[in-house]
């Protein structure tokens, strides 16, 4: 087998951690998932349950699939009293970021997700894979076949530049200080 894989689902304990850091007096914490992915959806919610134990948070689960279960998901936030939201990776939710980080930003739910146009959407944070390393990789391994290479001998790759990006701004209008520590570890600080 050969190809490309990026880091994803492995960072949902991860972005639960960075959330708590800029909520260190929540208690209660929601993760967002797509039951359309049982496999995802489960590990995700595991490694999720198994970060907020060693946090001593509780976790909520909220389950979208379509569209318009957005807005029970927020609604169901509040009625949680969720300080804030992981939003599990999902290409499902992968192509409606922006809109998800609009929704976070309107319902005064700090939100954090894998990719940088979450955050710069509105998001408070994301934490996950650089969106140009896996096609700087694809390029590698297509001049690499077009060169001669047998795709057998190749080896996956894995897109493993993982980058945190703060929403200064999106914070502050929440009412959120982020920590001096946290902002220096971040690769980049939207203000």
């Amino acid at each position: 087998m050969t190809g490309v894989a990026s880091l994803g689902r492995d960072l949902a304990p991860k972005r639960l951690e960075l959330l708590h850091d800029i909520l260190p007096k929540a208690t209660v914490l929601g993760l967002l998932v797509n039951p359309s992915n049982p496999a995802l959806t489960r590990s995700t919610i595991e490694a999720a349950e198994a970060a907020a134990h060693t946090l001593g948070l509780e976790l909520e689960v909220f389950r979208a699939s379509r569209d318009r279960d957005f807005e029970s998901v927020f609604a169901g936030l509040a009625r949680a009293r969720a300080s804030g939201l992981v939003i599990a990776i999902d290409s499902f939710f992968t192509g409606r970021r922006k809109r998800l980080a609009a929704l976070a930003l309107d319902h005064a739910v700090p939100a954090i997700y894998q990719y940088r146009d979450f955050a710069a959407a509105g998001g408070v944070m994301s934490y996950g894979g650089n969106l140009e390393e896996p096609f700087r990789l694809i390029s590698l391994y297509t001049a690499r076949l077009l060169n001669g290479e047998r795709p057998a001998d190749l080896p996956i790759e894995l897109a493993a530049k993982i980058e945190l990006i703060v929403n200064v701004k999106a914070a502050n209008s929440l009412k959120i200080s982020v920590p001096p520590l946290l902002l220096s570890r971040a690769d980049e600080v939207i203000e």
